[in-house]
């Protein structure tokens, strides 16, 4: 949905009304029509309102998510607002699944580098580590400015390119950032996807998990799973695909999970046990949305049209 409280704003400093804006630019009845619906105006269309207002035409009209959550998110992502649910998110995801993945730099630190764009090294931190705790940030934003859209092969690329670019491992002739696995690897000890297969392989799980009509966590979770057991890049699988599902969590109104490092064995058992027992890794997402809720409730943030199969109801002793 199309919020115009700028163009409305913008209309009354003017002392005009749609009608006569209408009149004066020569815009058609559909065209106005859109505008009291809250539908999208054509780049051009809004481009020539904005010339005459002499404003921006970003001023004009924004986006607006019926999913609470994401537009908190968006919103005070917009502002910057300290101390929020964006705030707070970008803090401990990042903290979480980075450590996950072995970064040594702790939460204080994590959170320091967000609020201050500084950091009180002391000794032994990794310039890696500080990297991808920045570029996360920068992931997590990604995420969040697209989180709406159809979920692509290009978009799972382009967020293990924010991560992983201008890293230690950029520098390698044979490691692709932003594209698929050159050589073969493992996890776990597990055989995963050959180079020459990962684009098919990625090709149908996006096909048979997009092709779904009403997504659950159960879904996003074993879009994750299937997403692991490929792992497509030669390093970051992990952080990309806990990103993705924060993605198609926010696309899809299902509460999002966060996996806390305390919680990584539990995480590990669910992912490498996915195909003999789904609910280890169901429980411990779980858990995690159950971190996630004590977190907006904390903040005051109280999301409707929640998908919650599956979870205790929201409204519960709120």
């Amino acid at each position: 949905m199309i919020s115009y409280e700028g163009l409305e704003k913008a209309l009354k400093d003017k002392g005009i009304g749609k009608t006569e804006l209408s009149v004066r630019l020569g815009l058609s009845t559909r065209t106005v029509a859109k505008i009291g619906k809250g539908e999208r105006l054509s780049n051009r269309s809004i481009q020539k309102i904005a010339d005459w207002l002499g404003v921006e035409s970003e001023d004009l009209m924004r986006e607006v998510s019926d999913n609470r959550i994401l537009q908190v998110l968006r919103e005070e992502k917009e502002v910057k607002l300290s101390g929020g649910l964006y705030h707070e998110l970008q803090v401990r995801m990042t903290y979480n699944s980075n450590h996950i993945e072995g970064s040594k730099l702790s939460e204080d630190q994590t959170r320091l580098i967000f609020e201050t764009n500084t950091l009180d090294a002391g000794d032994g931190i990794q310039v890696d580590d500080v990297l991808e705790t920045v570029h996360h940030f920068r992931a997590i934003d990604y995420v969040i400015d697209i989180a709406e859209d159809e979920l692509t092969e290009d978009i799972i690329k382009h967020l293990h390119y924010i991560l992983k670019h201008d890293t230690k491992d950029a520098s390698l002739s044979w490691f692709a950032v932003g594209a698929y696995k050159k050589r073969a690897n493992t996890v776990g000890g597990r055989e995963t996807s050959k180079p020459s297969e990962v684009h098919e392989h990625m090709k149908d799980l996006l096909h048979r998990y997009n092709a779904k009509d009403d997504v659950t966590l159960e879904d996003i979770v074993e879009l994750h799973a299937e997403f692991e057991f490929i792992h497509p890049f030669q390093d970051g699988n992990g952080r990309v695909g806990r990103l993705v599902a924060l993605k198609e969590c926010l696309r899809h109104n299902v509460i999002p999970f966060l996996i806390e490092d305390a919680k990584k064995n539990y995480y590990y058992r669910g992912l490498a046990e996915w195909k003999n027992e789904k609910g280890w890794l169901l429980d411990t997402c779980r858990d995690g949305q159950d971190t996630f809720v004590r977190l907006l409730k904390m903040l005051g943030v109280f999301p409707t049209g929640i998908n919650t199969v599956n979870m205790e109801p929201w409204n519960h002793d709120c």
